[in-house]
């Protein structure tokens, strides 16, 4: 068992250039009470992307590379994800939670109906960065536009809505394309 007084014998320099600043952000979970279904997105992420290519093809990658997307489809970084965004605004984390509920689902909901359940830390392996999560409870007659993101900070969103019972049978996948759900999914499995 690793003694954790010990690390600072551990060598951690070759790691450094991987980390990056801390960002502050919010993540919902949508429930739809009027047709009892959880509302998610489905966006484009380069760093899943990106991943997802062969190691002896990311050997010759180098600014300005062009990807074979005939070899590697777009859809290999798209990510089913809880609505999300990062605190870059000076006001309250649930103003923001409620302004990205109206940004990528297209949902109104007022600030007293979302409830924070927790605030813990995301992406340990680069960043460290705090998320809070709230929930919010929304109906068919709270939905104002179809969503999809803001298209000025480049976002292109789907909303996908699944039941309780979908959303559970996709976190029993071995492997799924998700961030808070693929928590979500070893939890479940504990």
């Amino acid at each position: 068992m690793a003694n954790c007084s010990d690390v600072t014998h551990k060598r951690w320099s070759y790691r450094l250039i991987f980390f990056t600043l801390s960002i502050l952000s919010v993540s919902i979970v949508i429930y739809n009470i009027s047709r009892n279904v959880l509302v998610f997105v489905r966006q484009f992420r380069p760093a899943a992307y990106f991943n997802g290519i062969a190691k002896q093809d990311l050997a010759n990658v180098d600014v300005g590379s062009v990807v074979d997307t005939d070899k590697y489809p777009p859809r290999g970084g798209m990510t089913l994800e809880l609505c999300a965004g990062i605190v870059d605004k000076d006001t309250s984390l649930e103003d923001i939670a409620r302004v990205e509920v109206l940004e990528e689902c297209g949902y109104v909901v007022p600030i007293s109906s979302l409830k924070h359940i927790v605030t813990f830390r995301s992406g340990m392996g680069v960043c460290g960065d705090r998320q809070s999560l709230f929930y919010v409870e929304v109906t068919d007659a709270m939905k104002q536009s179809t969503g999809g993101g803001n298209a000025d900070e480049g976002e292109l969103i789907e909303v996908v809505e699944m039941t309780v019972s979908e959303t559970r049978e996709y976190i029993q996948r071995k492997d799924v394309s998700s961030t808070e759900i693929g928590r979500a999914s070893c939890r479940e499995r504990v």
